[in-house]
Parts: structure tokens; sequence; C-alpha cells
């Protein structure tokens, strides 16, 4: 009888225990789809689009939609430290829980009954999460529920990772600040990557009262949390007691510092072009944009409120564009800064003289030993005149490219026909505009539209030996080899020439190779230059196109040119050795139909009066006797007056020979100017 009544309550208790077993299993069922139900807030977070330099560095970033500032920051990209920190003051057993820890719970519960008030939430960093994501109340039951149940969910539809690095983006640090590493880039100036132990305790202590520990606001309140979580953080044997005492030394910061906002005319660009890409990879140096940025104003300071200067530079065999200072200042004034003038249309003045040379060059009109004049001419209805309303005769066309002559470069112009002119523009990746579409001899003299960026191409191509590379700026772009514009030794010579000019007063004597340029009425001041590696474009103005009286680019774009080739790296890159094939000999030596250029429908040109040195012949040498050099001049109206060096030696004589009184052997530059102001030049050798 009593195995009997044993057997009984033995299976009494078995069906009770299995009973219990299914109604357990039942709710945890219950309990999982519930789980599993749970609708969760989207969890793509929004953040920053970010434009970064060449090496990854941030130059610019904008604010998201309702004007927070967001940025993405994986946990593999933040200190060490500050996550070992947040975990020991937040959560310490991250790592195991499923979203809610019933541990912390239970402390928070019992804490709450013995004290009669919260003492600590109990909360999860995915529970924080859970609130953050939906913007949810810490202080309410209902809400402390909810957010248990979608940290639960949480859990088990992402990554332990993938739950920090929402809460790395979405912790708030008061204002519009929110993620770590916003909050660090505007409180301590830098990425997060590296903090120190101070930097790393008060980015953990603000999110828990955001507004209240605000630095800039409350530095008192937000020193007093960040000790806390140093306490905390030895407690816990995450830094030692000697870090943790330099750390309370360190000073809380006391404002937030500005976002950097570099080159924000090409991020805007970027972001226009590619709006729904993140995270822009740009060619520019980040260093080299700051310290342009700076020149930049510097070149404006004390010149008036409307000035304005635009920056380009250009590392001439990639194309890639290294920095783009757009204006002095972004922002709305009176020197429109918000104006990109790296891309304004403007006339480039004198700056496309060399490539009209280096045409020249090519078609074989000349070389830069070759004679031309410099004298008033006539080119159909077309009379152009020096900038200096001055005319030196026959020079050199090296002499008439340094000295930026207008004469000159029209009757090459002249002979290569406009057309010409135009192609080889278009073929080094320009996009000249004309006035009416009814391109002139003009355009050599500016009379085109074109914007800074087209120039440093076009010099770049020149720097290239002739080889025309598109400019780029994105960094992943692939730039395709471009076609040839002028030979290797046209462009050579060109470059030549133009590393012979005289640097400005005060800037190093480094044969850098450049040109400047002044517009019609002073609109334009230019300066573009080039060294063994680096293109640079300067242009100075005013962005509404008014003239600036009395500027010229010699005067005020070259100075910040040789400047910013200084802030470049200080030294220049020597140019390139002459190509094999280049002709480098003087004018004498040179094939006949070089020695001397003639203009086609020069009216002066076939003038058979004009004066002209018979005796000694350009390039002769000869014997200086005891009394002087003998000379004699053909042609012309006496009286004639004689020079040496541009230094009269004799005045107003009315034969047509004469001895001068030279000082010594060596070479010198003959000049007689007959009564109409007609000259002609000899360059001999004396012995």
């Amino acid at each position: 009888m009593l195995e009997e009544r044993t057997s009984v309550m033995r299976a009494r208790w078995l069906l009770v225990l299995a009973l219990g077993l299914w109604l357990g299993a039942f709710g945890r069922d219950h309990f999982d789809r519930w789980i599993d139900a749970t609708v969760l807030p989207p969890l793509l977070v929004e953040t920053s689009i970010e434009v970064l330099d060449r090496e990854g560095d941030l130059l610019r970033a904008y604010t998201v939609a309702d004007g927070r500032w967001r940025l993405a920051l994986p946990p593999d990209k933040v200190d060490p430290v500050y996550l070992r920190m947040l975990m020991a003051y937040e959560d310490r057993r991250f790592r195991d829980h499923s979203g809610v820890d019933p541990r912390s719970m239970t402390r928070a519960v019992l804490q709450a009954v013995w004290n009669g008030r919260v003492v600590s939430g109990g909360s999860t960093l995915t529970m924080q999460v859970a609130r953050l994501l939906e913007e949810g109340t810490t202080g309410q039951v209902g809400g402390k529920l909810r957010q248990m149940r979608v940290a639960l969910a949480l859990e088990r539809r992402l990554s332990k990772d993938q739950i920090l690095q929402l809460y790395l983006h979405l912790a708030p640090f008061g204002g519009n600040l929110e993620g770590v590493r916003a909050a660090s880039i505007s409180y301590f100036g830098k990425e997060p990557r590296r903090l120190t132990p101070a930097e790393a305790a008060l980015l953990v202590a603000i999110p828990q009262s955001p507004e209240s520990r605000r630095p800039d606001r409350a530095a008192d309140r937000a020193e007093a949390a960040r000790n806390r979580v140093l306490a905390r953080a030895v407690e816990a044997g995450v830094i030692d007691a000697g870090a943790a005492d330099a750390a309370l030394r360190e000073a809380v910061p006391g404002l937030r510092k500005p976002f950097p906002a570099l080159a924000p005319h090409l991020a805007d660009r970027a972001k226009a072009e590619l709006p729904t890409t993140l995270t822009h990879h740009l060619t520019l140096d980040g260093d080299l944009q700051k310290k342009l940025e700076a020149l930049a104003l510097e070149a404006v300071e004390g010149r008036g409120e409307a000035l304005q200067v635009a920056i380009l530079v250009a590392d001439h065999a990639s194309g890639q564009i290294l920095a783009s200072v757009g204006s002095a200042g972004y922002q709305s004034d009176r020197r429109q800064g918000f104006v990109d003038m790296t891309q304004a249309l403007r006339s480039p003045g004198s700056t496309l003289k060399p490539l009209v040379y280096a045409l020249a060059f090519d078609e074989g009109l000349g070389h830069p030993e070759t004679m031309i004049d410099d004298r008033p001419m006539a080119f159909g209805a077309y009379a152009p005149q020096n900038f200096d309303k001055l005319y030196l005769g026959t020079i050199r066309m090296r002499e008439a490219l340094q000295l930026s002559r207008n004469i000159p470069v029209v009757a090459l112009t002249e002979a290569l026909g406009p057309a010409k002119l135009i192609s080889a523009m278009e073929k080094a990746g320009m996009q000249p505009v004309f006035p009416g579409d009814q391109p002139g001899l003009a355009i050599a003299l500016g009379g085109v539209g074109v914007t800074l960026s087209d120039m440093v191409q076009l010099y770049a191509t020149l720097a290239r030996g002739g080889v025309a590379r598109p400019l780029t700026w994105r960094l992943d772009a692939e730039v395709p080899e471009g076609q040839r514009v002028v030979s290797e030794v046209a462009a050579w010579q060109v470059g030549d020439i133009l590393a012979g000019l005289a640097p400005p007063p005060g800037a190093p004597s480094n044969r850098l190779a450049y040109k400047t340029g002044t517009s019609y009425g002073h609109r334009d001041a230019w300066a573009i230059g080039f060294d063994g590696k680096h293109v640079v474009g300067v242009w100075m103005g005013r962005a509404d196109g008014t003239p600036v009286p009395g500027a010229f680019g010699a005067d005020v774009a070259a100075p910040v040119l040789f400047q910013a080739f200084n802030r470049l790296k200080g030294k220049l890159d020597p140019q390139p050795a002459a190509p094999a094939s280049t002709l480098l000999v003087a004018n004498a030596e040179l094939p006949q139909p070089l020695q001397r250029f003639r203009s086609r429908s020069a009216v002066f040109a076939a003038d058979a009066d004009a004066p002209a040195v018979a005796f000694p012949p350009d390039g002769a040498e000869v014997e200086l006797l005891a009394s002087g050099l003998k000379v004699r001049v053909t042609g012309g109206t006496a009286p004639f007056t004689w020079l040496a060096d541009g230094v009269p030696v004799i005045v107003g004589m009315d034969g047509r020979e004469a001895i001068l009184a030279l000082p010594g052997a060596g070479f010198v530059t003959l000049s007689v100017i007959d009564a109409d102001g007609r000259s002609a030049r000899s360059q001999v050798q004396v012995r």
C-alpha cells in the first residue's frame, strides 16, 4: 500500500514538473515571440557628409538634416581607453548580457527601495541606445519597459559592435553635438583616435546629463562628473592612480572649437556633384590648404573691403590639385567670398602669351633668339598698343615675352591665325568663352573669358613638356593622359624664358618660371608659375568685375605667387634640362629665316626708309679701336641718337657714321633712334 501511494505521489510530481516545464517553455516561447515582434525604430542613423583630404583628414563636414553635428565613428577608430572607461562606468557586462543586465537592474531596484529615490538607473548601453533611437524618456516605468524590450530586440538583430557604434553616433553632448567624434572635435579640436585619460573621462561623463554638464557652459559640473569617471576607472583598473592624478589636473575646455571648414568652395562642389555620397576623398593637402587660406587673408588685408584673391596649386605631373582657395574668406560680404573665383570667367590679360610663343616656335615662325619688331603696327582695323605706350624697336623674342610686349605677340598671333590658338587652348583642356563668339587677334592680349583653373591647367601643360592632362580633385578619379599641345622643345623654351624673369622685390631669385598679367581696366591681376613639380596660379581682383585702379599682376599677384611657393615647400624643384633636339645658339647662328620675324600685315614692316644699323651688323664680333667703335646707320631721318646698352652716347647727330666711345670689351646692345622716333638695334661682341 505504501509503495502504491509513493508511486502515485511520484507520478503527481512528475506531472507537476512536466506541467511547469511546459508552462515555462510556453512562456519562454511566448516571450521570444513578443521580443521578436518588437517594432524597432530605424537603425540607419544619418551622419554628417564629410570631405577628407588626401591623407584622410577632415577638411569639412556638414550638419545632418536637423542641424546637428553627428559624424560617423566605427569603434575601431576611437581611443581604446575611452571604450574601457565607458564600459567600466556605464555597463561592465556589456559584452555578456543580452540587452538587459539582471544584476544591474536588481541592484538599482534595491538601491531605490533602500534610499527612497533612484540612485542608479541600471540601464545597459543597449538600453541607452534604445532610448536614443526613440528619443524616449528614462523616468517613466512604461518608458523603461519599452527600452528593455527594444534593447533585447536589438541584441538579437545587431552585433555588440553595431550597438556600440550606434551609441558612439547618438550619445548627446550638449547643444547640437551628437556622437563621440563630434564632441571630440568640438571640445578638443581633434579626432578621438588618441585621447588623454582626462578627455576620455569627460566624454564618458557628459552624456549622462548633456546640458547641465556642457563644458562650455558649466565647466565646474563637467569637471566634477569627469572626476567621478576617473575614480571609477581607477577602481576598475582601466588606468592607474598616477594617470588619474595627472588627469585631475588637466583643465576642462571652456569653449567649443569650430569644426574644420577648409576648402569650402571645393567641398560644396563635391557635395553638389554627388549629393548622396557620405564621404568625399579629395586630392587636397590639408596642411597646405590651411596655409594658403591664411595667405589669401594676408594678401587682401589692408587693400580695401572689395579686393579678392584666389589661389590654385597642382602637381603638374599627376594633374592632382593640392590646394584650392576660392576666396579670402567664405562669407557673404563686400568681397563676395561665397563666389569661387577659381571657376569664375575672367580676362587673362598677358598670361596667354607663353602659349602663343610656344606655338610660334613649333610653327617655325621664331626662336627665343629671333629678332622681332616692337613698334606701332596696325593689323587691318586693329591697332593694338603696348601697355606702357612705349616701343623698344627690334628685340629678341625672349625679351618680348619677358617684357610682355603686346605688338610682337599680336604679330605672332596673326601669323598663326586665331583659330590655331583657340584649338591649342581647347587641347590643353581649357574652355574659353569669346565675346560675341567672334575671336580675333585680341585674344592674345586677354580678349577671352577663362578661369583660374583653365590657366593653371594650361601652365601645367607647358610644365609637363607640352602634354595636357586634366586637373583632378577627386582622389579616386581616373585621369586619362591628355593630348600633346606643343612640342617638348617649345614647352621647354617658353619655360626657360619665363624662368629668366626677375622675381618681385624681396622674393628669392630662384628661377621660378612665371608670367604675370593685367586685364583691361585693371579688373584682373594674374601670376602663374611652375617649377619642376608644381604649378601655382594666383588671381586678384574684385568678384563683381569692377576695376581695381593701379592693380598690376606684377605688383599684387606676383608676390603672392612667390609666397605660395614658399609655403608649398620653401625650395623649388629644378626645371628639366633642355631636350636633346633644342637649338641653343645665338641669333647670328640661327638659320636665316629664323634670324628675324616679319609680320605679314604690319604697316611699318615694309617701310623702306626705316632706320637700320648698317654696321656693325647684329650678332657680329668687332674690334674696338683706340678712338672707339665705328657705327653706321642707313635709312631714317636725321638727326640721330645713338645708345649703348640703353645709355645715350651721341645725341642729335646729323651724319650717318660716328665713333662711339665705349668703356671696354664685351657684349653691347647698340640702338639708333631717328627724328621720327623710329629705332633699330644691333647686339654685338666687342673685342
